[in-house]
């Protein structure tokens, strides 16, 4: 019996040696590819959501869609809203090269030197606005609100002289709540957006995807805390002083994360008067800062469109918002279900990858004599290079789907179509 039991531990021995050299010689050659690690929106102008691991409301920061694959398929009964509120035709012909500002809010801390080194697309004035440093050429009255207070005193500053198209944003380039298929990236948001969408929509949500925000997500009726919606308890007493005569709605809905587009007219459709007694409330509240600048999360739509929930199709956004066009709602899911099986290969890669640091750190420690078989778990044998080959063409495969669709939205009528919209040879987008 001792001889058996020894021939057992030897065997065990044998097998975790084996895989150590295995694993280091691995290590050495393959490397996981993952999505670009980003900055999350900074404490003190814009953090929205708490850290958490539930992945279908990322809170952390990461590039992270939503658990569920599919992108473009709502509940079964979610009815997607399309243009609301008054459209507003184009002001200028065809091809016209309309004015554009980009509108951000920043604090010290944050370096925005990436605008310098980016292709922002045609002729843009940045207002990047300090909120923390009242001797910044660009400032607030207050740091408060965080990008609200900003976005605010920018409209009733300028308000006399706006350009076409003005693009509200925050500072940093890279993070989960910006579009996924534009590679998280603001710069890209910025140069890809379409300026003739904006002049017909009015009010643009630069965000694509519905979740987090849509179909529903606040619910002013609700008072008892809520740890994913904090604002949603302090939602309807802001709406009785933001909105006297407006009753309360059941919902309010849009796409997170105070991120838009706004064209001049429609900034123009509310008085001077009406941006100042916002600003005001936001200047009065006893409501901490952190939550009275969530608030206007769900309401920017209210005040730009008139409507309490504001879903736009998502396929469509991409498509006519940034020239983004999947031929069907089907292969803009598939594309997103791809992604969404390359993000189990990599977690999977990763727990291969933990076991066998695991072992590593057992030899180093020098506890392997006399570890029983099953103490340790055992990675597959050939699991971590069938992983990464699995990721690697999968991640291809994804690029080559979002460039062909990037090449599908140079035609104006593949856009006008996305849209809905009637187009004739020269209307240009």
């Amino acid at each position: 019996m001792i001889h058996a039991r020894r021939a057992v531990v030897c065997l065990a021995l044998g097998t975790l040696v084996g895989l150590l050299v295995y694993y280091r010689s691995a290590s050495a050659s393959i490397t996981v590819e993952s999505l670009r690690s980003t900055v999350p929106q900074v404490v003190g102008l814009g953090d929205y959501f708490n850290a958490g691991e539930n992945d279908a409301h990322p809170g952390n920061g990461a590039t992270s869609q939503p658990v569920y694959p599919y992108a473009s398929r709502p509940p079964a009964d979610a009815r997607p809203s399309e243009s609301v509120g008054s459209v507003i035709p184009t002001s200028e012909p065809p091809g016209a090269n309309y004015t554009r500002s980009l509108v951000m809010a920043r604090t010290k801390k944050e370096n925005v030197d990436w605008l310098e080194e980016v292709d922002l697309g045609p002729e843009i004035t940045q207002l990047v606005y300090v909120a923390d440093d009242p001797t910044a050429p660009l400032h607030t009255p207050k740091n408060k609100g965080h990008e609200v207070m900003v976005y605010l005193t920018y409209i009733i500053d300028h308000y006399d002289d706006l350009p076409d198209v003005s693009i509200f944003m925050h500072a940093h380039r890279y993070t989960w709540h910006n579009d996924d298929l534009l590679n998280f990236d603001a710069a890209e948001m910025i140069k890809r957006l379409s300026s003739e969408r904006v002049q017909r929509q009015g009010y643009m949500n630069l965000r694509c995807h519905w979740m987090p925000g849509c179909p529903e997500w606040i619910h002013p009726g609700q008072i008892e805390e809520d740890r994913e919606k904090l604002e949603q308890s302090l939602m309807a007493d802001a709406w009785a002083e933001l909105f006297p005569l407006k009753p309360i709605p059941t919902v309010l809905a849009q796409p997170c994360c105070s991120q838009f587009a706004l064209s001049r007219s429609r900034i123009r459709e509310l008085p001077r008067e009406r941006y100042l007694h916002l600003r005001d409330w936001l200047l009065r509240s006893q409501i901490r800062d952190t939550m009275s600048g969530r608030i206007f999360e769900y309401l920017w739509q209210v005040i730009f469109t008139g409507e309490s929930s504001f879903c736009p199709n998502q396929r469509t956004c991409y498509c006519d918002g940034f020239g983004v066009c999947f031929e069907s709602d089907e292969t803009f899911d598939k594309w997103f279900e791809i992604r969404y099986n390359m993000r189990n290969a990599e977690k999977e890669l990763r727990e291969w990858e933990d076991k066998a640091k695991e072992i590593e750190k057992y030899r180093k420690d020098g506890k392997l004599q006399g570890i029983e078989a099953g103490d340790l778990q055992v990675p597959e044998f050939g699991k971590k290079e069938e992983l990464a080959t699995l990721i690697r063409d999968l991640g291809a495969d994804l690029e080559y789907r979002r460039l062909e669709a990037i090449q599908r939205g140079i035609d104006a009528k593949i856009r006008a179509e996305s849209d809905g919209r009637a187009w004739k040879e020269g209307d240009g987008f």
